[in-house]
């Protein structure tokens, strides 16, 4: 076996189980740091062996076997000969049955998302903590999305695993009366989940695992919890969403808007799934972010067989999200709702009011927004201006290119 197959099994493996080998490591001791720094050291030993020696018939054993060792080891440096005796031996115990039955490591990821949502925890860090538990995502990568900076989220996410650890909060999915208060920061998780996996097109990579990673754990949580309407709200939004993956792209890799794409690409299958979802959703009786927005997304999907788009009702479903939430990525959706049915300057009035936003000074969407309805009201130097911050902060070079020839067709 060559180094490269060993590197991308090992990848593979981290992908897929990541989570699910934190959850095991940390469930006795309520120690996320430990179990980290004792799985990040057994994809070390990985890396260096299996090209050397065979990639195991189990890897996810064979990491779970080095990290739990690596905590026996930590625990022994840690605690007094006398007072380690019992809980090496426990360990050892649990590392032997393990390697007894080596097809089978049970999966407690839900368990952990919902020990990152206790309320013991702060709640801006919950969120964050079931990202970089369940998913291993770096604190950078959180940071950006949710608007924080690196150094103050870092410092948030050490803080909450301390927490969990000395408060000893249990590993297990809660209680039918606890569930409802920890829900919300487990929906908002896993909707960052596939939102980080939204950009990339086609149906491979890193970022496709993660949307199909985000979709997985909703169907889970709707699964264990059939008449809670906001989990099947995000389900139906994201399943709306992934419908539509194939067509944002064209034949030769060219990033295509939505009002752009070909309805005949999109995934109906997915939107049938998506509006039954959602359908149920609303028979509960309880409205909520998740399932506005799986509306909005139903509108849109709309367009597939009316072959247009009902701007007022997206205009409404914005202002009813408006009323739930002070985010100004809403107020900017509803401006673009807005400029289809009163034009571009009514919209970039709105756009003003959430003009000095701190939120908003890096935020792609709002600058390229912003460029568009500037354009078309013919303030082109203004609109030029946004272009630019648009294009300088946009990471794909695909939707790059596509503002880059905006921006020159002002100059035409």
């Amino acid at each position: 076996m060559h180094q490269p197959d060993a590197c991308l099994e090992a990848e593979a493996v981290a992908r897929r189980s990541y989570g699910k080998l934190i959850a095991l490591l940390a469930a006795r001791d309520h120690d996320v740091a430990a179990a980290e720094d004792a799985l990040s050291e057994a994809f070390a030993a990985a890396l260096e062996s299996w090209p050397r020696d065979v990639i195991p018939a189990n890897p996810e054993a064979w990491l779970m076997r080095v990290a739990q060792r690596r905590m026996i080891d930590m625990a022994r440096r840690k605690a007094s000969a006398a007072a380690q005796e019992p809980y090496l031996l426990l360990l050892a115990q649990e590392t032997s049955a393990m390697a007894d039955d080596e097809r089978h490591i049970p999966d407690h990821r839900l368990a952990l998302m919902f020990a990152c949502a206790h309320p013991a925890l702060d709640a801006q860090v919950r969120a964050p903590l079931i990202l970089q538990a369940v998913l291993g995502f770096d604190a950078a990568m959180i940071s950006a999305a949710f608007m924080v900076a690196p150094a103050t989220m870092s410092q948030r996410l050490v803080r909450a695993k301390t927490k969990i650890r000395q408060a000893g909060i249990p590993f297990r999915v809660p209680d039918a009366e606890e569930l409802p208060g920890r829900l919300a920061t487990v929906l908002d998780a896993i909707y960052a989940v596939y939102a980080e996996g939204w950009p990339e097109p086609g149906g491979a990579g890193r970022r496709h695992d993660l949307a199909q990673e985000g979709i997985w754990l909703a169907r889970l949580v709707g699964d264990l919890m059939p008449d809670e309407p906001e989990a099947l709200g995000l389900l139906a939004l994201m399943l709306h969403a992934e419908a539509r993956r194939n067509a944002r792209r064209d034949g030769s890799g060219a990033y295509v808007p939505l009002a752009e794409q070909d309805v005949r690409l999109w995934r109906a299958d997915m939107i049938a799934e998506a509006e039954a979802t959602l359908l149920r959703a609303s028979r509960l009786g309880r409205i909520g972010r998740y399932q506005l927005e799986a509306a909005v997304q139903s509108a849109h999907a709309a367009r597939r067989l009316s072959g247009k788009t009902d701007w007022s009702a997206i205009l409404t479903l914005y202002d009813a999200l408006i009323q739930l939430s002070d985010s100004p990525v809403l107020v900017l959706n509803r401006a673009v709702a807005l400029s289809e049915i009163e034009g571009p300057a009514a919209a970039l009035l709105a756009l003003d009011a959430i003009h000095d936003d701190p939120r908003l000074a890096d935020y792609q969407s709002y600058w390229a927004a912003r460029a568009r309805l500037l354009a078309a009201t013919g303030a082109f130097f203004e609109a030029d201006t946004a272009y630019a911050k648009a294009i300088e902060l946009e990471p794909d070079p695909a939707v790059r290119d596509f503002l880059r020839g905006a921006r020159m067709r002002l100059r035409v």
